[in-house]
């Protein structure tokens, strides 16, 4: 042990001094890695398994076990209490023999058990059938869930835990939007527990102070810095970032995304390193390229430890507003950091601190304590003690107390717990600048936010987006609905949307469209801007509508035969693109010839749910593979009637609503043409 407290002596001093608070950080950033880049990540997801050439060697005519067997052995291992549903692909069509449990599993063999007790319809067909048969992991035609259900078993913590630990972003978001944001009530229990540990969360949990802390050791120690004094103007720099932030927020702008510290992070993190690990796992051609919007988050997020070298935690103790947040409520603190009379005044403890909380006096500055311990386990007298407020036998050594006379010091003049003349000044000039600059961004974001709306078209945005003012409102641009979205299709928008819609996640339909079996964006969302769709009502949900050119589609322009989107939009299981005839050529009678001109496509609206499938595959093949097009032929658009972003109630209910109307005008139109279909509206049809 003596030895291992040599070795961290020399190389982290500070993990002898507060070993607790390491191990804690430790834990907690190993525990947002493995959220960001494990939980978040959709590339562990597989489809249903689907194991063919199975053959019945013996069916139990009475309980419906049934034994197979196969030449080769399963590629994916079947496992017992494993749930297979059986199919007759030999049928016509093929016929669905329900679904089995594993009671036995071996190298070519298998024995299965009925899930449901066996109706004599069943029996018969299972004894008709001799295979071979197809086992599947799902039911044939159910709507694949392989990306959620990945998430769901991946989940044992929130992906977005500590975005929902954040205050400044969950209560600039409350502010912003007037309304109640769900991540309050974790903010409000990190809040509690700082009250009995003052700013805990920045000394132990915030990932980017350990990240800046690991900085720190290895850069910073090694570099010159620039010698600033520990406190200066710019020590109260996070007080009026935070009142700016505020102050935006009350004009319904949020900002906190700028700089708030968890959003910063986990954004800095989604266009610096999640590309290197997509790159890795799926290749290089994979990562979407990096746009102006990311190059100037990144610079943001470098920035932040490139303060360091300025001075040690420099972005914690001066600018960060969420440590801001943390230090006003220090003043509810239940507990505090005491010096009683072994103290010889060594000032290890002020060298050491790596918050700056302890006075050139041994008093401490009871803001930006973060009970890290850090200056007791430096203290060679052990007269540092950490405790309740007013505990007898230690004396506080709070600024205006006179602990030096009890250490046998000379008696010095301490400073006052009030600040003087120049104090107050000073706090009301950084007062005033904090108010005229949250008034100043808001207006500047508005402006830029109109002028880059002046005829743009509207961003096509996630499944169970809110309207788009609340969204703005919400939206903290944390990056992680981009970074759990399979295929990179949620995409940022760039400084061209403005500052108000920077960094926002918009449908990338180009690069990918939305999956079908993926819900990711809104479960990952801390704030509640996307809201946290199951399955059935995410895929119901209109995010757009396809839009298909007919002067640049092939089959419409009478190019060629082309069936990409119709094939693409029928495989995703939306069926909302069909096939109308044009083009047809007219005999010498003027009679329509059978089977000439070209099958083009049409899409169905009440069915187009604007996933961006189909121009995806547009795209990738007529544009960039054949160069039949400059750009794909149909195009998910938003906007007034092409989508629904419902702030509550179902996309399902929605969508039966709208299938009644579609019956009842139908069924009227019909009545008034006397049933013919020849003038019926496309929406009807």
């Amino acid at each position: 042990m003596s030895r291992l407290r040599s070795v961290l002596r020399r190389i982290a001093p500070a993990w002898v001094a507060s070993p607790l608070r390491r191990a804690i950080q430790a834990a907690c950033l190993a525990a947002f890695l493995v959220l960001f880049f494990y939980v978040c990540c959709p590339y562990t997801a597989r489809p249903a398994a689907v194991w063919g050439g199975w053959l019945p060697t013996d069916v139990d005519a009475t309980s419906g076990r049934i034994t197979l067997s196969a030449d080769e052995p399963a590629g994916n291992p079947i496992s017992v209490d494993q749930v297979l549903h059986v199919v007759d692909p030999g049928a016509s069509p093929p016929a669905y023999l329900g679904a089995f449990r594993v009671i036995d599993s071996a190298d070519g063999r298998l024995v299965l058990e009925p899930e449901a007790s066996m109706t004599p319809e069943r029996l018969e067909r299972l004894s008709a059938s001799f295979g071979p048969w197809s086992l599947r992991d799902d039911e044939p035609g159910s709507w694949p869930s392989h990306y959620a259900r990945d998430r769901e078993g991946k989940e044992i913590l929130p992906a977005e835990l500590f975005l929902r630990l954040d205050p400044l972003a969950s209560l600039s978001a409350a502010v912003a939007a007037r309304a109640w944001v769900g991540s309050l009530v974790g903010a409000g229990v990190i809040l509690l527990v700082c009250l009995v540990v003052p700013r805990g969360f920045c000394g132990y949990v915030c990932p980017m102070g350990t990240l800046i802390d690991l900085f720190d050791w290895a850069v910073g120690r090694r570099v010159s810095r620039t010698g600033l004094k520990p406190r200066g103007w710019w020590a109260t720099t996070k007080y009026w970032l935070l009142l700016g932030v505020l102050v935006a927020a009350l004009g319904g702008v949020l900002i906190s995304g700028f700089l708030a510290a968890i959003p910063v992070l986990t954004r800095g993190i989604a266009f610096l390193l999640a590309p290197i690990q997509t790159g890795w796992i799926r290749g290089w051609h994979q990562v979407p390229p990096l746009g102006a919007g990311q190059i100037f988050s990144i610079v943001l997020f470098l920035a932040v430890f490139a303060l360091g070298f300025l001075g040690p935690r420099f972005w914690c103790k001066y600018v960060c507003p969420t440590g801001a947040v943390f230090s006003v409520a220090n003043l509810l603190r239940l507990a505090e950091r005491k010096v009683d009379s072994r103290c010889t005044a060594c000032g290890r403890c002020v060298e050491h601190c790596p918050f700056g909380a302890i006075d050139e006096d041994f008093s401490t500055r009871t803001a930006d304590c973060a009970f890290c311990r850090t200056c007791g386990g430096v203290c060679p007298t052990e007269a540092i003690r950490y405790g309740w407020k007013k505990v007898s036998g230690t004396v506080s050594a709070e600024p205006g107390t006179n602990r030096g006379l009890s250490a046998g010091l000379p008696e010095k003049r301490f400073l006052t717990p009030f600040p003087g003349r120049r104090g107050l000044l000073r706090a009301a000039v950084g007062a005033v600048v904090g108010i005229i600059g949250g008034v100043a961004a808001a207006a500047l974001i508005r402006r830029s936010d109109r002028k880059a709306a002046s005829g743009a078209p509207m961003p096509v945005r996630p499944p169970g987006t809110l309207p788009e003012p609340d969204f703005l409102a919400l939206c903290v641009r944390c990056g992680e609905c981009y970074r759990a979205c399979p295929n990179d299709a949620l995409q940022p928008l760039g400084i061209s949307a403005g500052l108000d819609g920077l960094w926002t996640p918009h449908l990338a339909a180009d690069w990918s469209g939305c999956e079908p079996s993926c819900n990711h964006c809104g479960h990952v969302c801390p704030t509640g801007a996307i809201r946290p769709l199951p399955l059935e009502e995410k895929r119901v949900a209109r995010i757009g509508l396809a839009v298909i050119d007919r002067r640049t589609c092939l089959p419409h322009a009478g190019h060629s035969a082309c069936r990409l989107c119709v094939d693409e939009c029928s495989r995703a299981g939306y069926h909302a693109i069909e096939f109308e005839r044009v083009g047809t050529e007219l005999d010498e009678k003027g009679r329509p010839i059978e089977d000439s001109g070209l099958l083009a496509p049409v899409v169905i609206p009440s069915k187009c749910v604007g996933c961006g499938l189909c121009q995806t595959r547009c795209r990738a093949i007529n544009a960039a593979e054949k160069g039949l097009l400059a750009q794909s032929a149909i195009i998910v658009q938003a906007g007034e009637g092409k989508e629904d972003r419902l702030t509550s109630g179902s996309y399902v209910a929605l969508r039966q609503q709208e299938e009644t109307q579609r019956k009842a005008e139908r069924r009227r139109l019909l009545d008034r043409t006397k049933g013919s279909e020849t003038y019926l509206p496309d929406w009807i049809k």
